[in-house]
């Protein structure tokens, strides 16, 4: 008797109450046996050895609860089932080794996979283990994924030898549909590489061949080749590693915008609350930008093994639907004009680890800038043999600097060869998230027939809002985080930290008066563009409700909530994820009213005035407070959204600061000094 005839049966017999899709989804599914396989090499642990005959993998599927499969490796390891013939999985079970010297806890993060290849090279995670089961039982699961397979597994968690004592798995014979499930709600990220290894590092010659799968939140699924390597600098020293993925096609995972080859995997390591950089790129979209990157939070598995949150994101390059310059054919460099390219580049102060210029990428400027062009990709400079762009490139840039450093400002007219708005943005966008990055890794691009330089896209705000400790005590006194010395940390005198960058900032943003008021429009434009405490803390609580599952299985895996990691600060250390995700939202509130009544106090706005007027109705502004006229119902509010006066026309008590003002219906701005 199948499924469908069961469900049919019930609901022309009016009897759905007593024969439900459950039961009759129950009676089709079976305890499923098949060929034991995994992991040959177990473990004896009275003799302390490797062994084939004690703890073996059959222990799994043999029904007792007192014997175990142990295996040798500590990590990497698993156990299943090959049905035979694909099968539909309907539930499993899992009861930890009966040990009480260890803990249930060995269990938690363990995988259960299915495939079609015999070497799950296509494995598809259909349930992960959240919790700690108990001893003498099987705990059960049901699953949702409606693909069959033929091969199914259970693979430990990291660092276990599996230690599991029964495995079980439920389910009825059939091919399936393509719907599958995610492990928390989030997308899965799901790699599996070419005899499961792993990279070591982020070179080409690092990168291991892959099958690469992306489950979406509806259960749809992107599956391609492609290869996998590692990515980041001091991120990369981290247990939890970063990965860059590219496929071998083109693909547009979930819903970005961009098709493209490259991904990023970024793993936010030292970023406790995992979304600083997604909180910051929603700020960027308050200005004017040349491109935000697209991120969405995901779970990852590589090879079987949970390896948790992280940030599907844009790799920054120039590709449609990313960086928008204009890309060439490297077969076409040699008959282009090194002028009618496009560039991109980093000021990368990473460049300046080792040996920085014994590649023509990194060049360092006549300032002691460090730099690395991104754009035309130099590996395809190197192989059509065209070293004019990089001439080119690297001539153009120093005149930038010159005319920046020369000083005479406003007479020397430097903004003829560096945009002063989009500097003006990384600036503000810098300072709002208090990030010590903000100088140390800054994009830059040129367009052919353009002699400015553009500053953006902004990236890297892991150390952002107040999470790196050489910075955490300066941010709440000083003015500008540009002005505290060489804020990313000490210099060493050999291009780490290279203050020439930060007196490259200093010379626009302090030598030139121009500068701060048109910052500060900026600003306020920004505001006005729903740049509100408020705001930025729904924005926060939406995405703290969406990683709430998948939070807590990161922080299974990488037990750290209560320690300090990279560049944590002491003061900053707290014992769960709320309490991050509070700090965070009392920072920016901090942050958007510092720069408004303290960093900005003083500075005139750039034609725009602290008093707003129009036919209808007249807001000028006193001594410590506001004045409406012409108006007879009257809202005012803070900088970070909240109502401080609601009533008649008249004079109002505010304080100093910027107020946003709604006087019968029409708004307006005012800034009270």
């Amino acid at each position: 008797m199948n499924l469908k005839f069961l469900l049919t049966f019930a609901l022309t017999a009016g009897s759905l109450s007593a024969l439900t899709a459950a039961d009759a989804f129950a009676q089709e599914s079976a305890k499923l046996t098949g060929t034991v396989i995994g992991t040959e090499r177990s473990f004896d642990y009275d003799a302390g050895q490797a062994s084939y005959d004690v703890n073996t993998r059959a222990n799994a599927f043999d029904g007792d609860v007192n014997t175990f499969f142990a295996s040798d490796e500590r990590s990497h390891t698993w156990v299943g089932l090959d049905l035979g013939t694909p099968h539909i999985i309907t539930r499993v079970g899992w009861s930890p080794r009966n040990d009480n010297n260890v803990g249930s806890g060995r269990v938690v993060l363990g995988l259960f996979e299915g495939a079609n290849e015999a070497d799950f090279s296509d494995a598809t995670p259909i349930y992960i283990v959240k919790e700690g089961a108990e001893y003498g039982v099987v705990s059960h699961a049901d699953v949702s994924c409606g693909k069959g397979f033929r091969y199914v597994r259970y693979a430990g968690p990291s660092d276990v030898r599996c230690n599991i004592a029964e495995v079980e798995f439920y389910g009825y014979e059939g091919a399936g549909e393509e719907k599958y499930a995610t492990l928390t709600g989030l997308p899965t990220v799901v790699i599996n590489t070419e005899n499961g290894e792993e990279p070591q590092g982020k070179e080409k010659a690092d990168e291991k061949k892959s099958t690469i799968k992306i489950i979406s939140a509806e259960g749809e699924l992107l599956s391609a080749p492609g290869t996998l390597r590692l990515r980041g600098n001091a991120s990369m020293q981290f247990d939890k590693k970063p990965y860059r993925i590219k496929f071998d096609k083109k693909q547009r995972p979930l819903d970005a915008p961009a098709k493209a080859k490259k991904w990023t995997l970024i793993n936010n390591y030292g970023d406790k609350t995992l979304i600083r950089n997604l909180v910051a790129w929603e700020i960027c979209r308050k200005f004017p930008q040349i491109w935000t990157p697209y991120g969405r939070l995901v779970d990852v598995v590589v090879n079987g093994e949970y390896k948790g949150t992280y940030q599907l994101c844009d790799q920054v390059e120039v590709k449609e639907g990313r960086m928008p310059l204009n890309e060439i054919e490297p077969e076409d460099f040699a008959a282009t004009d090194a002028a009618d390219f496009d560039y991109f580049m980093e000021i990368d102060g990473y460049a300046g680890n080792g040996d920085p210029w014994a590649v023509p990428e990194n060049w360092e400027s006549g300032y002691r800038v460090p730099v690395t062009l991104k754009y035309p990709d130099p590996d395809d400079l190197k192989e059509m043999n065209c070293p004019a762009p990089y001439e080119y490139i690297k001539s153009a840039y120093q005149q930038m600097e010159n005319a920046v450093m020369a000083g005479g400002f406003p007479d020397n007219n430097y903004e003829e060869v560096l945009d002063r708005e989009s500097w003006l943005v990384h600036f503000l966008i810098g300072e709002i998230t208090a990030n010590p990055d903000m100088y140390w890794s800054t994009y830059m691009s040129k367009k052919a027939g353009d002699s400015k330089f553009y500053t953006g896209p902004e990236w890297d705000f892991d150390l952002g809002f107040g999470n790196d400790y050489r910075t955490y005590s300066r941010i709440f006194s000083s003015r500008w985080t540009y002005l505290m010395g060489t804020p990313a940390g000490a210099n060493d005198g050999n291009g780490w930290n290279n203050p020439a960058i930060h007196n490259f900032a200093r010379r626009i943003l302090t030598n030139d008066s121009r500068n701060l008021p048109k910052a500060k429009k900026l600003f306020l434009d920004a505001i006005d563009n729903g740049l509100t405490a408020n705001a930025l803390d729904e924005f926060i609580d939406n995405l703290a409700a969406e990683i709430a599952v998948s939070q807590d299985l990161n922080f299974k895996r990488w037990k750290i909530l209560d320690q300090g990691v990279h560049m944590n600060p002491g003061e900053t250390i707290r014992g769960s994820y709320a309490e991050y995700i509070a700090q965070l939202k009392e920072f920016i509130r901090h942050r958007l009213s510092y720069i408004d009544t303290t960093s900005f106090a003083g500075v005139e706005t750039d034609g725009i005035e602290g008093v707003a007027t129009d036919s209808e109705a007249a807001v000028l502004t006193f001594d410590g407070g506001i004045e409406v006229r012409g108006a007879t119902q009257v809202s005012v509010y803070n900088l970070q959204g909240m109502s401080i006066y609601n009533g008649a026309a008249g004079r109002i008590a505010t304080g100093r600061g910027i107020f946003i003002v709604k006087a019968d219906g029409r708004s307006y701005k005012a800034l009270v000094d």
